[in-house]
């Protein structure tokens, strides 16, 4: 009983201190600690943290500190070389500003499907979408809710072989890869496509209806965030035309599919399972075909933009230190959800869980992974921590209902993307400190584009995959 408390308590406190910004990196240890002191258990408590906490730690920092790094190395390459801005302005072009809302989102899915982080693309894109949106007299609350659905949504958790992180997560514990159920992941991305586009949309109507117009706001920046955009849009100097700008983003998903289904599957691996015993090859695959793809990507980009580049040493720091703060917090968040795993009271929490519908473990992960991913403000985080508590049985009771894994690795990565985005969410916290907005002005849109109507693309892909399987 006082362990099940002590992680509720602890998980609030989580929650609560993360609103408030405190970082994970101090908080998951602390909080992790706490949770087993109060549980009654005094003298594990720092072994919790020195075995438990940095073993779990350690352990997602193995497997994918690699896609966290490359994938931020691609993003500031893209950013840097003038490849993203590039795509920006042909897709406003060719739209132009009376569609500023569509623009924005395709702008934002383009480069995030691609693999560009959506950090990178939030600073890189806001200019454009400030300029758009005061041309089109759309008020410039919409602007994040915008951004918000072409970066956090349909492109991270939905299209099949997208490179985010929370797709790639999965891939270990199932045995799978990031095409899994592609054709539910494309129906589940148009739900969240259509529906945000068109909620937008409605928003815009009805403000222009009412009078209200872009506003009048200070477009200084905005506790320093902004500069961020600026000094990247002072790199940019070289202009990059749209085809070059494509042609590192084709090859993230081209040469992922091409290892995933043509190359890697007509090789032996026998001599590979010979010398490394231990090594799962079903379950790193995957994870192989991202890596490679990106080195390939971010090598071709460079070459592409020889004698173009500023400052390509910067730039190739820049991306690496990227990649260092979203790595260890989501692997800080891991620590704390195995030390809580470790603790008496989380069987009662796993048992009602797992228990919620036991002949259809899609709805139990599904609310496992969603809630997780709430309470952490972190899809990634939230997946991280419940595969790596609840992946086994999971795997278990889809292989006894005769559910495809891959059906289970899609609706994890899109549940884990439904109430990830809630108001202490550290990437709507700096989303919203990027369009120098408030929480106020803008989250009831952004809430509906990232967690409402993805909550529904869920629901849709998990009724679909339970009638019609895996497809």
């Amino acid at each position: 009983m006082f362990s099940t408390l002590a992680i509720v308590i602890t998980l609030l406190l989580l929650m609560f201190f993360a609103y408030r910004g405190y970082s994970v990196l101090i908080l998951a240890p602390i909080m992790a600690t706490l949770a087993v002191f109060l549980s009654g258990d005094f003298l594990s408590s720092i072994p919790a943290y020195t075995d438990v906490f940095m073993g779990a730690l350690s352990g997602f920092l193995l497997k994918f500190f690699p896609i966290f790094l490359l994938g931020a190395l691609f993003g500031r390459l893209m950013a840097d070389s003038g490849a993203a801005t590039a795509i920006a302005n042909t897709v406003v072009e060719k739209l132009g500003a009376s569609k500023a809302i569509l623009a924005v989102i395709l702008v934002c899915a383009i480069l995030t499907y691609g693999g560009v982080s959506l950090f990178v693309v939030a600073f890189a894109i806001y200019p454009i979408a400030k300029d758009l949106f005061k041309a089109a007299d759309i008020p410039k609350r919409l602007i994040p809710a915008a951004i918000a659905l072409g970066s956090f949504t349909f492109t991270m958790t939905a299209l099949p072989g997208t490179p985010a992180i929370q797709n790639a997560i999965p891939i270990p514990y199932y045995n799978t890869n990031v095409f899994a159920a592609p054709i539910l992941g494309i129906i589940g991305g148009l739900v969240m496509f259509i529906g945000g586009w068109l909620w937008l949309q409605s928003r815009a109507r009805k403000a222009n209806a009412a009078g209200e117009g872009y506003g009048q706001h200070d477009e200084e920046d905005v506790g320093g965030i902004s500069s961020t955009a600026k000094e990247t849009e002072a790199l940019n100097t070289h202009h990059t035309s749209f085809t070059v700008a494509m042609i590192p983003l084709i090859l993230v998903i081209g040469l992922n599919a091409i290892l995933t289904y043509a190359i890697f599957p007509s090789m032996d691996f026998s001599a590979l399972q010979t010398q490394f015993p231990d090594l799962n090859i079903a379950g790193s695959l995957g994870l192989w075909s991202i890596i490679l793809s990106l080195v390939v990507a971010c090598v071709v980009l460079i070459l592409l933009r020889i004698g173009h580049w500023n400052n390509l040493q910067k730039t190739i720091n820049r991306g690496t230190y990227d990649s260092m703060l979203p790595i260890f917090n989501t692997a800080s968040e891991v620590g704390y959800g195995a030390v809580i795993a470790s603790l008496a009271g989380f069987l009662i929490i796993r048992d009602s869980i797992l228990n919620l519908s036991p002949e259809n473990p899609l709805i139990s992960e599904a609310v496992a992974m969603t809630t997780l991913a709430g309470i952490t403000g972190s899809s990634s985080g939230g997946l991280s921590i419940a595969l790596s508590t609840l992946g086994e049985d999971y795997l278990r009771m889809a292989v006894n209902a005769g559910i495809d894994p891959e059906l289970m690795h899609r609706v994890a990565v899109m549940a884990a993307g439904g109430l990830d985005t809630l108001p202490h969410s550290g990437a709507v916290i700096t989303l919203l400190a990027i369009c120098g907005l408030t929480h106020k002005q803008s989250y009831l849109n952004v809430a509906m584009v990232t967690m409402a109507i993805p909550l529904v693309a869920v629901v849709t892909v998990i009724t679909l995959g339970t009638m019609f399987g895996s497809f």
